[in-house]
Formats: C-alpha cells, structure tokens, sequence
C-alpha cells in the first residue's frame, strides 16, 4: 500500500511514521503533488499554528491540493483544524473541507480549577461512526494535545467532554480528521490508524 504523509512546516511527522511502520508499513513523507496524487491514503498531520502553517500550504499549492484529493485522507490535529473552514488561531481562513469552525477553549468561570488550556492528556472519546471507528472504541481513551477545538456539528464522528462536548473526530465523503493523536494513543491509536487504512 502507497501511503503519503504530507510533508510540510509542522511537527509530529515522524511520530506519525513511526506508528505507521510499527503496523507493518512503509510511509512516503513528501510535498511533491504527483505523489500525493498517487498515494492510496493521505495522512495530513501537523503540530504548530494555523495562520503561519496555512500560509506555507498556500505557497506550495497544499491548499489548492488537499481539498481535491479522491482517495482516504486523515488529518491528524492542527491537520483536523486547518480542513476545517475558519479558525481562531489567527484569524486565519481554513481549507474548508469542513463547514465547521476552530474556536479557543475558554474556561467557563473562573473558579474552575480542573480544567486547565492547553488541553493536554486521556481522554474517552463517545457517540462513535464513521469507518474509523467500531463499537468496541466507544469510550476509549485516546491522547489529546491542543487549545482549539471544532464544535459538534453534521460531520462529527466521534466527541469528548472537555469544558464542554467538542468534536473528537471529523467524517464527510473520503476526509476523515481526529482531534487526538491516535500515533500517541496506544492500541486504541493502532486499531484507529488500521481501521483508516482498511478504508
């Protein structure tokens, strides 16, 4: 199987790789289109910030790219957010894969003491679909790092309850995005990154 990580100016690729390669596969890292083109599934991972990472897709043609990608692709964290339409993180607009914002996770009174931002550690991910997911996954934990979040909305796949519900995981036609790092999530991770490549 071809599969290609988008290669571009965020973290976390190699991670990425490696949980691919300890399931038995052989991931391309690449920018070049043709090979992204090609690939049999697209990973479109990412650690950074959205105003700064968007502009770097756009001067390598990424955004223009990613959206018109007919094969499985899976965004993983800043990847979720930026497949979405708008994020806060700088004002920035999104590839708009999703009709869906990035909003900033704000403590709901100041006297709330267990929460803290970044959103940070295990979390149990519910309400479950998708082809990424199966039954035996609801409520699963799985490990999350971030300070944005997307609002449940129609294409919601899986949600956690942190502050308040957001969406864990994403899903319309042949894009698929998590919130949480399945690289970094275990077994749980493992089956999810298998289950996608199945697809």
């Amino acid at each position: 199987m071809n599969i290609a990580i988008i290669k571009y100016n965020a973290g976390n690729i190699r991670s990425v790789s490696f949980a691919l390669e300890r399931l038995g596969y052989k991931p391309w890292i690449t920018s070049d289109h043709d090979a992204i083109r090609k690939a049999d599934k697209v990973i479109f991972p990412g650690v950074g910030e959205a105003s700064t990472t968007m502009a770097f897709l756009k001067k390598e043609g990424l955004d223009e790219l990613i959206p018109s990608l007919k094969q499985p692709v899976l965004g993983i964290c800043l990847g979720m957010q930026l497949m979405c339409s708008f994020s806060e993180e700088g004002n920035t607009e999104c590839l708009g894969i999703f009709d869906e914002p990035v909003r900033k996770f704000a403590l709901q009174k100041d006297a709330d003491t267990k929460h803290k931002i970044p959103h940070m550690g295990w979390n149990n991910i519910s309400r479950v679909k998708s082809p990424l997911f199966d039954s035996t996954l609801e409520e699963q934990f799985v490990y999350f790092v971030h300070s944005y979040y997307v609002p449940t909305g129609p294409d919601t796949a899986a949600e956690t309850n942190y502050i308040h519900p957001f969406s864990a995981a994403l899903q319309k036609d042949n894009f698929f995005a998590t919130q949480f790092h399945p690289e970094k999530s275990g077994k749980v991770g493992e089956k999810i990154l298998r289950n996608f490549l199945m697809i």
